[in-house]
């Protein structure tokens, strides 16, 4: 974990809507919320089923497992605090069970990086209160 004070990048708003995902993220799970009617999983959280409105729903915990949709390299940072890091990776990658997620892709370098290819959540925990969804390349 990094020291309290170290991390400079953006953090996330965590809000009452979105708590449980990154409460989830915090104990190693992946959590969207799931349709009790009609079985959709979606992201990012809502009050309701974007599919059928129903407001029923469960926060269900998805296999962090999925592939690569589409992926950008950022060659220059737009903020300051990513100045280190350029160039750097941003891909979406669509769930095994359908939502679409943005994260980074560690563990490959930028230029093996292919739609379809295979990943796997990681857990960065880059505060004490905030862990972040990053994916490596599955085997």
């Amino acid at each position: 974990m990094k020291e309290p004070g170290q991390y400079q990048k953006p953090l996330p708003a965590i809000s009452s809507l979105n708590r449980p995902y990154w409460e989830g993220l915090k104990r190693r799970e992946l959590r969207m919320q799931k349709c009790d009617g009609c079985g959709l999983v979606w992201c990012p959280p809502s009050p309701l089923c974007p599919a059928c409105w129903s407001r029923k729903f469960t926060w269900s915990q998805l296999s962090g497992r999925g592939r690569i949709s589409s992926w950008v390299v950022f060659h220059q940072a737009y903020f300051r605090s990513y100045e280190g890091d350029v160039p750097y990776n941003v891909v979406e990658v669509e769930l095994d069970e359908g939502p679409r997620l943005v994260a980074n892709l560690l563990g490959v370098a930028n230029s093996e990086i292919r739609c379809g290819m295979g990943v796997e959540i990681v857990f960065d925990d880059v505060t004490e209160q905030v862990t972040l969804a990053k994916f490596r390349p599955r085997n």
